[in-house]
């Protein structure tokens, strides 16, 4: 670890496969963006995943949860939590670690269609799943102690879905307010007409925000119906907020939807603390090899400023978060400038010179249109 000093101090853990080189990308870009907006940012670095399991015996070394909570905000690679060992040999999960211990309650998915880069169900779309991030089906959120998975028997397993009043009422609380600021419009998504007492309870929380924000049109759709329409025409949508299973999956596919994974940002935030994390894995086999697609992590990166812009009132900061989106169009709208999952022949590094090169030209269009 690197002493920090600095206006905005970042932890920064790059994690397994790929997480190295896009992790380099995006604070090249976020280096060019600070310099262009006259803001310092200071990084601390820290190992993770299978680097710390090797030299500390955990995946996530208690003084990295430590250094976490003092940074303004931590940018986090992916990171391979399938291929670690057990918890109590060590393998935890990097991310469910972070949500749990600094709260990190709602998990904000913007999909959005890029100019010149056609979605993939011919309509264009700017949505946001709003999620919720620290209970539901998933088993390392359940319980206080031990996992919410078991098996009473080798021919038995059960599954704990967590789903309370406080989680439910904060997520779609942020939901709300997120719509306020865009187009007015807010679709719960649920499964009430089977888990009646778990979503019933979801359900009858959202309601009740809703009835706080009469400007803000709501509507609900149940999960399986809510798959379907994303295909046939995600645009009238707006934000979406739904339970962490359901969010997760359908966050993946509107990003799809949009045009590519790859280009999905994604931010964990809490009331204190935001992590700035891809929406995609950590693809080892492209490990190394300058293939990979940086995008999601640098615009995650340009969310996480977005958000301290926020909190402290900061223009340069929320110029810094519409800047990065800004210059992520004119590259993705460029055929020549694309990487390859996106059609292209461009590599991660020459993917971020390209984004690099593209911030000054995005910058002089503000300023052209203020």
């Amino acid at each position: 670890m690197t002493e920090m000093a600095g206006d905005i101090r970042l932890l920064l853990l790059e994690g397994d496969g790929i997480g190295a080189e896009i992790s380099a990308a995006t604070v090249a870009v976020l280096d060019q963006v600070s310099r262009l907006l006259a803001f310092p940012i200071a990084y601390e670095r820290a190992e993770i995943g299978f680097a710390a399991l090797d030299k500390h015996g955990s995946t996530f070394p208690e003084a990295v949860l430590a250094s976490a909570r003092q940074a303004d905000g931590i940018i986090l690679g992916p990171v391979s939590h399938n291929d670690y060992p057990p918890a109590d040999k060590g393998g935890l999960n990097p991310s469910g670690q972070l949500r749990k211990q600094l709260d990190l309650y709602a998990n904000i998915r913007p999909a959005l269609s890029r100019p010149g880069f056609p979605p993939r169900c011919g309509k264009p779309l700017d949505l946001v799943v709003v999620r919720e991030n620290t209970e539901g089906f998933y088993s390392d959120r359940s319980m206080h102690q031990g996992p919410g998975e078991f098996m009473p028997t080798p021919d038995l397993a059960i599954s704990l879905r967590k789903v309370t009043r406080a989680a439910s009422t904060r997520i779609a609380e942020s939901a709300f307010a997120l719509a306020a600021q865009r187009r007015r419009k807010v679709t719960a998504v649920h499964k009430a007409n089977v888990l009646r007492v778990s979503d019933g309870l979801f359900l009858e929380c959202v309601r009740g925000v809703a009835a706080r924000y009469p400007d803000v049109a709501y509507d609900e759709k149940i999960i399986d119906a809510m798959a379907a329409l994303l295909v046939r025409d995600a645009g009238v949508f707006d934000v979406i907020v739904t339970t962490n299973m359901f969010g997760d999956i359908l966050s993946d596919q509107a990003s799809e939807i949009s045009g590519s994974l790859g280009l999905a940002a994604s931010l964990n935030a809490g009331t204190d603390h935001a992590v700035a994390q891809a929406q995609h894995g950590s693809a080892p086999d492209l490990a190394g090899k300058d293939l990979a697609n940086p995008c999601s992590l640098i615009g995650s990166a340009g969310m996480l400023l977005g958000w301290l812009g926020e909190r402290r009132g900061d223009p340069r900061l929320l110029a810094a978060a519409g800047l990065i989106e800004r210059a992520i169009d004119r590259v993705v709208a460029d055929p020549a400038s694309r990487t390859r999952d996106l059609g292209g022949t461009l590599g991660t590094k020459a993917f971020a010179a390209c984004l690099i090169e593209a911030l000054p030209a995005a910058m002089a269009d503000d300023a052209a249109n203020p």
